[in-house]
């Protein structure tokens, strides 16, 4: 046994009178987690969309008047995604979380104990 299954073990024992914890629910992992979804990150290229729909609302929605501020947003939204796939490789490299979908794939394979500690 590892220290701290001992300690737990010391504490729900009854040896020394009542004990200190009592669950409330068995102590024995579950074999699934909860499937939430990864939280958004928050808006890119913000500014520079806000600015394009000011040149079109000035300039009745014509397009060959704001050439350049369609080019600037084309070009943020690029770099939005290039450093969005940046992150993407480096998490996945480094290992990261599990996709709770693959998490509980993995659980339901190797289950843990069904014995409380």
């Amino acid at each position: 046994m590892t220290a701290i299954q001992e300690k737990v073990s010391r504490l729900l024992s009854r040896s020394n009178g009542k004990p200190v914890l009592k669950p409330n629910r068995p102590l024995v992992l579950k074999d699934e987690v909860a499937n939430r979804k990864p939280k958004k990150g928050e808006a890119t290229c913000v500014t520079e969309m806000s600015l394009l729909m000011a040149c079109w609302k000035q300039n009745n929605f014509v397009d060959t008047l704001c050439s350049s501020e369609v080019q600037s947003f084309y070009s943020c939204v690029a770099e939005a995604q290039k450093a969005q796939k940046n992150r993407k490789e480096q998490s996945s490299m480094q290992g990261g979380r599990l996709p709770p979908k693959l998490a509980n794939t993995l659980l339901k394979r190797y289950p843990n104990p069904r014995t409380e500690i």
